[in-house]
């Protein structure tokens, strides 16, 4: 078992801009069969202007195949969730535009493998140095599609574009071995190789970062990537399309096929059986992720898989309450409770749990803000949709029919129909559904322990193991529960355990591989020896 212990942040190194250097091209047998790509720029179908207006030369409506713009027969609407509001019509791609972006990817492949490891640094460089050129306007991309208050779309900008100058950096660092064989005269030469086109499907929780974090690295490594977003925030993998372009990103080796709910099911299958696809990535659902290891696994693919998660934050006697509401607040209620990595469950042992949970009540009131992402003192956006809404509804209500208390928030919220209150519940038990279920959502629910193997016991008590949380000032028992706990990334005294430097990634069905740090490149790398 591999698990990332995360105790504090550490900063990103900065470089200066990468140096212009010469364009490349596919090669002339490049084509882009049934589907053509339509010449120069699309006009922007239709697009209701945000608060604070959104970027025209960055908000696109038609995908992205072989370095064009590619309309569809049909499109779909993408939403504001904060108001309902139509942000505009998106070209539906079905699985004739997938199997022509997967083409174009094939054939961009052959040329973009033996670019040399530095100038593909150069490429991601210069996507990087993009991307901060264009932070603002790409975060009120993400703010208008998904929500997300505007502060934290503008950090999830910077972490997104973070991966594409580390992966730019680990492009130069993809090393082989020589090994001595037991044959005097002979010696064995392993070579790291770029495994082919890869399929990346992505979330629409951050819908920048798990993008970059994926194709950063499949870049780095020498292959070519069919990128479809989620239907609900398209916009965000469009606009990074925009950009990497503008770097200079050789045609067909980023393509973009967005598609609306009723069509994603057939493309994300013909993605995961084309043969011309080498690798799937993934981020979103266990029970998504089963059906697309299914279909991957008849042609036996290169897989990797960021599922469901569960996690527990445990509080224990020892620990500095302070600290721990403080973490409890960050992992919690970022993003209105909608990341992988959210604490799902709240342990926290007798002796500390009253003033745990007055304190952590006091915090929600005192420090979170329901509104619209565009305002400025808005810490929480709407959930993504409805049907979000009605599962934390239903969980909350499920609570307190089986003795949970409601200490603050508990419903709707009346700012509208995709809002609803930062909750905090105690006298939570084991049997309700939010101990057993992923909320994705504000809600907070409290168990009372009473020992450290009843609090690890409890934590452990799932199919999923993403990430955990606990605190705690006794160093013995730091080490014993740290590698316990059934989890890939474990935040020790900390709420926040994301870093391009660390490897992200879970146990159990949580899923496969890991992403980012200097481990996320291999998952685009084959061994071959000579």
């Amino acid at each position: 078992m591999a698990t990332c212990f995360r105790l504090r942040g550490c900063p990103t190194l900065r470089l200066p801009p990468a140096p212009a250097i010469r364009g490349l091209r596919p090669r002339a047998d490049c084509q882009v069969a049934t589907t053509r790509p339509s010449a120069g720029p699309a006009p922007i179908r239709r697009y209701s202007r945000g608060p604070e207006g959104l970027s025209s030369a960055l908000l696109r409506t038609d995908g992205f195949v072989g370095g064009r713009w590619l309309s569809a027969a049909s499109a779909f609407p993408v939403y504001d969730p904060a108001s309902g509001a139509e942000l505009g019509l998106v070209a539906d791609c079905g699985v004739s535009e997938a199997r022509a972006a997967v083409r174009a990817a094939y054939e961009a492949f052959g040329t973009w493998k033996e670019v040399s490891a530095k100038e593909r640094s150069s490429f991601l460089r210069k996507w990087y140095d993009l991307m901060i050129q264009n932070k603002d306007d790409l975060a009120k991309i993400i703010t208008a599609e998904s929500g997300k208050p505007l502060k934290e779309a503008q950090g999830e900008i910077l972490y997104s574009a973070n991966f594409l100058e580390w992966f730019s950096e680990e492009a130069r660092r993809i090393y082989g071995d020589i090994i001595y064989t037991p044959a005097k005269e002979r010696r064995a030469l392993v070579l790291k190789q770029p495994v082919g086109v890869a399929a990346i499907i992505t979330p629409w929780n951050f819908p920048s970062a798990m993008i970059t974090r994926k194709v950063g690295a499949a870049l780095a490594a020498g292959c070519s990537v069919v990128v479809k977003p989620a239907e609900d925030t398209p916009f965000s993998a469009l606009a990074l399309a925009q950009l990497a372009n503008q770097a200079g990103i050789p045609p067909g080796v980023y393509n973009v096929i967005p598609c609306s709910q009723k069509k994603a099911k057939e493309v994300g299958e013909a993605l995961c059986t084309d043969p011309l696809v080498s690798k799937i990535s993934f981020t979103g659902s266990t029970a998504t992720g089963k059906v697309l290891l299914h279909h991957a696994a008849n042609s036996v693919k290169r897989v990797s898989m960021e599922l469901g998660g569960h996690a527990p934050f445990i509080v224990f006697d020892s620990a500095d309450v302070d600290q721990a509401v403080a973490g409890a607040m960050a992992s919690k209620f970022r993003n209105s409770g909608q990341t992988c990595v959210c604490s799902n469950r709240f342990l926290v042992q007798r002796g500390i749990h009253d003033s745990f949970v007055k304190k952590f009540a006091e915090a929600i009131k005192t420090n979170l803000c329901v509104g619209n992402g565009f305002e400025e003192r808005t810490t929480q956006g709407p959930l993504i949709n409805e049907k979000a809404v009605e599962k934390v509804e239903k969980h909350v209500n499920d609570a307190i029919s089986k003795g949970a208390t409601v200490v603050t928030g508990g419903k709707r919220h009346q700012v509208g129909k995709n809002f609803f209150e930062p909750t905090l519940l105690s006298n939570v038990t084991q049997d309700m559904l939010c101990s057993r279920e992923e909320t994705f959502g504000p809600l907070a629910p409290v168990i009372k322990f009473n020992t450290e193997e009843e609090a690890v016991a409890i934590a452990n008590a799932t199919n999923v193991g993403l990430a955990g949380y606990f605190y705690s000032q006794d160093p013995a028992q730091i080490w014993r529960v740290a590698e316990r706990l059934e989890v890939g990334m474990v935040g020790v005294n900390e709420g926040l355990i994301s870093s391009v430097e660390c490897p992200f990634g879970g146990l159990k069905q949580s899923g496969l591989g890991r992403e980012g740090s200097k481990y996320g490149i291999d998952e685009y790398l084959e061994l071959n020896k000579a």
